[in-house]
């Protein structure tokens, strides 16, 4: 490569201007070019000569010999930043009814009371009604084994009454569920949290209620209410638009400014009643995607914002994150949600790559089916969605390798060794981890309902201690390394069964290698890496080989990562 341009577009124009090398080695080159910022977010690639017909496109998917959209450009945002405290962040989510119980309270009338010790039934009617009995309080006594995780920040699935066990048909946003301790629990909580240094997040669903849920029982006695206008009635009182066809979920109208300033716009809203320093230190906002869409109607973007302002006037270190299950890059140039839950770009792609093989099908409905990919196209996927926004929220999308919505990763891989690939990579690349509690211990689940099983605080004898034992160091290694938690990303080797990439920070570089089987190995020039590697969370010490190249261990399933 001897000449490069940097391309912008601004103003509805491109631009194309001179660049000038900042640094070369034998290895690398490496280029600058001055970007006026005058828009809000500004796309930009570069343009190389280095190849035959001197003539290719460099964006966020790779190197390209010939025209490309803009679809994949680099991007700069100057929207504000998220709170600092987001980038260290790893959180822990906990589903409230199976954590911890700290006394016995009586069952609500909706409920099946269990023992702590009873089967969670996965599937049908009585799935939601299961009452375990788990509280704020029983979350507040087991502070030391989640900060042992290496999370430092409390996510909770909803805490506002309903009437089922996960919560998301709420019947009031003005008080926390007296069945998990109440308004006084939530503040102890949120008090031993925050006196540990950690963060705690809450769960809000801005995309529907529940059928009980005190606005809509207003609504539903009267179509003149005030509270009529928060949902769309086709014919009222029976015929509503809800959340996939369940009735006893209302879908909220964001049109209506009566239900914008009650659930999240201003100092009196829900979203803002819950933050503080007795309170909660953000938001994940479920059903995010679907939030003020229906049919023409699309108030998505001006939702984001308006519960991101209030959350900054409540709470300048608030964090705003967001439910998503496939592309969000249109509601990703920085001025909303500040990250999504990157099943898109992050889990389904591992999965798919760590999944034992077995026939596709294809069923209708609104989930995409798993296929298994080398890791060719894993890593295309990954680049492809990295590619499409701003890297701000790349770094800040709360990756996962489970949560309460899907198979337990122990139950899904069924190899220990590849769920620990599942884990080193989880702690390994950019954003924000989130750790679902009891994959820690190895606890198994065939769906995410089945996976929802009380925590077995009293019997050790169900806790995979090695598995705890090895994501505590994996964790432990990123809570160490500035590369880990901040560095940029840059995929060094990719074939069907590994791949090899650095985290590069100003002050460190980590070299990270996962297999999910035995492979061809890799090997890297030492002046790229430096001839002693030393291991990070677990990870044996390597040196060069005498020829100059550092050759990677080829076994597998195995994750390995370095400081070079």
């Amino acid at each position: 490569m001897t000449r490069a341009l940097l391309r912008t577009y601004i103003d509805g124009e491109q631009a194309l201007t001179e660049t000038r090398v900042d640094r070369e080695t034998d290895h690398e080159v490496w280029l600058r070019g001055d970007i006026p910022v005058e828009n809000p977010v500004v796309n930009y690639r570069w343009l190389l000569d280095g190849v035959p017909g001197g003539y290719q496109w460099l964006n966020g998917e790779g190197a390209h010999p010939h025209d490309v959209t803009d679809a994949a450009d680099f991007r700069i945002t100057t929207h504000p930043a998220p709170p600092s405290w987001a980038a260290e962040a790893v959180l822990y989510q906990i589903f409230p009814d199976r954590f911890a119980k700290s006394v016995e309270r009586p069952a609500p009338d909706w409920a099946i009371p269990q023992a702590w010790d009873d089967p969670v039934v996965g599937t049908g009617p009585e799935t939601p009604l299961q009452y375990f009995g788990g509280d704020l309080d029983g979350i507040t006594a087991h502070l030391d084994h989640i900060a042992s995780t290496g999370a430092n920040t409390v996510y909770l699935t909803p805490i506002f009454p309903g009437r089922s066990n996960h919560r998301y048909d709420a019947t009031t946003f003005d008080h926390v569920d007296p069945l998990l301790g109440g308004d006084e629990a939530l503040a102890r909580l949120s008090d031993a949290v925050h006196a540990r240094g950690m963060r705690l997040m809450g769960d809000l669903t801005t995309n529907h209620c529940g059928a009980a849920h005190e606005w809509f029982q207003r609504a539903f006695a009267d179509a003149s209410c005030p509270e009529a206008a928060y949902f769309t009635f086709t014919r009222h009182p029976d015929e509503y638009v809800c959340w996939f066809g369940h009735p006893s979920l209302p879908k909220f109208d964001h049109r209506n400014a009566g239900l914008r300033r009650a659930l999240y716009e201003g100092p009196d809203s829900t979203v803002a009643k819950w933050l503080g320093a007795h309170g909660l230190d953000g938001w994940r906002i479920d059903v995010a995607n679907m939030t003020g869409r229906l049919g023409t109607v699309d108030l998505n973007h001006l939702v984001a914002t308006t519960l991101r302002a209030t959350m900054a006037q409540a709470n300048p270190e608030s964090l705003l994150l967001a439910e998503h299950s496939h592309d969000a890059s249109h509601d990703l140039l920085g001025d909303g949600w500040h990250g999504v839950m990157n099943y898109a770009g992050f889990a389904r792609p591992l999965w798919q790559w760590l999944k034992r093989p077995e026939p596709v099908t294809f069923d209708p409905g609104p989930f995409t089916p798993w296929a298994r990919f080398p890791a060719t196209s894993m890593v295309a996927a990954m680049r492809a969605f990295t590619a499409a926004q701003p890297w701000r929220a790349t770094a800040h999308a709360l990756n996962l390798v489970g949560s309460h919505d899907v198979p337990r990763i122990a139950t899904f891989l069924g190899d220990d060794g590849l769920v620990t690939v599942a884990f080193g990579l989880l702690a390994s690349m950019p954003g924000i981890p989130m750790l679902w509690a009891g994959d820690e211990i190895g606890q198994q689940g065939v769906n995410g309902e089945d996976g929802r099983r009380p925590f077995p605080w009293h019997d050790p004898g169900q806790w995979d201690t090695r598995r705890l034992a090895t994501n505590r160091a994996l964790f432990a290694a990123r809570a160490e390394s500035p590369a880990l938690r901040h560095g940029g990303l840059r995929w060094l080797a990719v074939g069907d069964d590994a791949v090899t990439f650095l985290r590069e920070a100003p002050e460190e570089r980590v070299l990270v290698h996962a297999a999910r089987a035995e492979h061809v190995p890799v090997r890297l020039a030492s002046a790229l890496l430096g001839s002693e590697l030393i291991g990070l969370g677990a990870t044996a010490d390597i040196r060069a080989d005498t020829d100059g190249t550092v050759t990677l261990p080829a076994d597998g399933p195995a994750f390995s990562m370095w400081r070079c």
